[in-house]
Parts: C-alpha cells; structure tokens; sequence
C-alpha cells in the first residue's frame, strides 16, 4: 500500500524568477540617455578644465586667475558639444561610417569657434596687454579642439550604441519571458488525453459493472485533480508537501485503474517538504512512471517517489519498474516531449544549478530532478 502523503493543496506563493523591468521598457531605449549624456559630459568637461588648468599652470598662469575665463571657455565647448550630439543622435540610423565623417566634419565645424573664443579669453585675461594673434599658435589650438570635439563625438556615439544594445538585449530577454511565460501557462491546462480518456473509461467501466463506490471515488478524485491543476500558477512556487499531495490524487486515480496492479511510495522527511519547488514539476515524470511503467507490464508495479536534501541542493527522484523486455543494458527509455520540458524548466529557471537526468538502474526507469534548496 502506498505511503501517503500530508498537506493541503498547492497554494500560490511568491515566485523568485527573475522578470524583466516592464516600466524601463515601456519608456523606450533612450529614456535614461539624456542624464547619462549630462553625466558624461560633466565628467569630460570638467576633465578638459583640469588639464587646462594644468597646462596653463605649466605655461606660467595663475590657475586660480584665469579659472573664470576658462569655465566660461568650457561652458561654451558644452554647448557645441550638447548640439553635436544632437546631430549625432538624429543620425543614429545610419551607418558608423557615416557617423564617423559626420563626426569629423562636426569637430571641423566646432573647433574654429571654441579656438576664437578660446583667443578672446586669453586676450581678456591679459588685458591691458593686447596679444598678438599667431596663425601658428591658432592652428595648434585648432587641432587640440577639434581632436577634443572628435574624441567626445566618439564617446557619444560609443554610448548610444550601448544603450541600443541595451534595449535589444532587453527586448531578447523580455521575448524569452513571454515565450517562457507562454509555455507555463499552457501547464495549466495540459492534461494527457490518454489519462483523460482511459480514467473515463475505467469509471464508466466500474458503474456498468456495479461498482458505483470505486467509480464514485474515482470521479470524485478526478475532479479534484483536474479542479487544482487548474487553479495552480505554474510560474509560482509551492512547497514540496503540496506538490505531493497533487501527485498523490493522481496517483491515487491510476490506482483505481490498475486495481491491484500498481502501488506507489513517497519518501520524503517534513524537513524536505517545506523545501520550495517549481509547481507541477513532478508531473511529466509521474505521468511517464505511469505510461512506461505500469502501462506496459502486466507485473505488479511500484512507483517510488524520494526527497533528500544534499547540502544546499534538493534532489527529487521518481522510480518505477521496467517490463523485464525493456531494461536490458540500460538504456534511457520514455523520454518523451514531457521529461524533455522539465529539463528545459529547469535550465530557464536555475541555469547550471538546475540538473535534470533519466537512466535504468537495475530494471528500474529512475528520473532525477536537482534543484537549489529553498524554503519560504
């Protein structure tokens, strides 16, 4: 007889998946450009007065003396800068080849501007002195503008680049939640037809031939198996105990259909079932205990259900025997579409700490589930 199991029915507890941040997509790829591109542009700006500071420091001017000319100086590169990132962003579109000579030719554009009031400036602070104007010392100033006007394009076609591959790999990561999302749904109403069919058939068969209470209990388990399974989340956690219990109604009705056939045994210490588990993740292999199990031997069958704790991983194995035809050499039997959804379960929701595998030991078919330790 089989060891039974105790508990309610599966509730829906808080899920610890991952999801991905609905409200920064739902601004759109650039909704943090604008501060990130303030942030840069302070840092690198600020940057330019420092070196500015020192080089004229070098050159033999008091730093602190001309600092107002040289923030007002920057304060205009700013905004030169700020309208060629403009340009730039409008441009985004195209090729980075494009954007590269664009830059340049903007950089061009610039440079002439900041290298006359850069002159201005100069001229100002050594007022009454008026300073000649030297073509030379201009063109040297023009090519330090312009590489400085060229590196910040650089910088901010490098970071709206990020932020469009920021925004693909979110809209990736957003697609494969929805198709994850999809296909734990459709848990929901997945029942095997085969058991639906052949659990009618066996009622239908035990009322024809008078057994209205084994038909009776077996309705009634029936309806509230398929009651639970409807109303569980499958994108949200329960504690093992619960998930037992719903795989022992299941049981409980094949047991009704193979009378004396089949019995199963649950093994699992009150510790492991406060254990946390991916809900309906023991059905697929039940149901394949079932079908390759008992449904293909006319031996008595036992299914053997066991958790055990290893440190800080779970383990879950669901055992059944094998008609003596199918377990020589060991080969992995029934390894249908529903053993191969848990393993993909259980790499989408844990990655590596997720482990699932199938083989024969000793006549037996044994799956086993791995899974992080967690409890509520």
């Amino acid at each position: 007889m089989p060891i039974s199991t105790n508990g309610s029915k599966p509730s829906t507890n808080d899920t610890t998946a991952t999801q991905s941040d609905a409200a920064a997509s739902a601004r759109g790829p650039w909704a943090g450009l604008p501060g990130t591109t303030a942030k840069l542009a302070a840092v690198f700006w600020s940057a330019v007065l420092l070196s500015d500071s020192i080089l004229w420091g070098i050159a033999g001017v008091d730093p602190l003396a001309s600092f107002p000319g040289k923030l007002v100086l920057n304060s205009f590169g700013a905004l030169l800068t700020v309208g060629m990132s403009a340009l730039l962003f409008w441009m985004r579109r195209r090729g980075i080849l494009f954007k590269a000579a664009m830059a340049f030719v903007l950089s061009m554009a610039c440079a002439p501007l900041y290298s006359l009031l850069d002159f201005q400036v100069y001229s100002l602070h050594m007022a009454p002195e008026v300073p000649a104007f030297e073509w030379r010392n201009f063109g040297f100033t023009m090519v330090s503008s312009m590489a400085m006007f060229f590196g910040w394009s650089c910088l901010y076609v490098s970071m709206v680049y990020a932020f469009e591959v920021r925004d693909r790999e979110r809209s990736l990561a957003a697609a494969r939640e929805e198709a994850l999302l999809a296909q734990m749904r459709a848990l929901r109403y997945q029942a095997n037809p085969h058991f639906l069919f052949n659990t009618l058939n066996s009622i239908a068969g035990l009322v024809e031939e008078g057994a209205t209470a084994r038909a009776g209990r077996m309705l009634l388990s029936l309806s509230m198996f398929l009651r639970t399974t409807l109303t569980i989340d499958p994108l949200q956690d329960v504690t093992l105990a619960d998930e037992l219990v719903l795989q022992q109604d299941y049981l409980e009705i094949e047991q009704e259909r193979f009378s004396d056939r089949m019995d199963f045994q649950v093994e699992a210490t009150d510790e492991v079932r406060q254990a946390l588990v991916p809900s309906l993740i023991l059905q697929p292999l039940i149901e394949n205990a079932v079908k390759h199990g008992v449904g293909q031997s006319a031996a008595h069958t036992r299914i053997r259900i066991r958790a055990l704790r290893q440190q800080e991983v779970l383990r879950l194995v669901v055992e059944n025997d094998l008609a003596a035809a199918r377990s020589p050499g060991g080969a992995v039997v029934g390894l249908g579409i529903g053993l191969r959804n848990v393993a993909d379960r259980l790499r989408m929701r844990f990655g590596e700490a997720g482990r699932f595998s199938a083989s024969t030991v000793d006549g037996r078919f044994r799956a086993e589930i791995e899974l992080p330790w967690r409890t509520g």
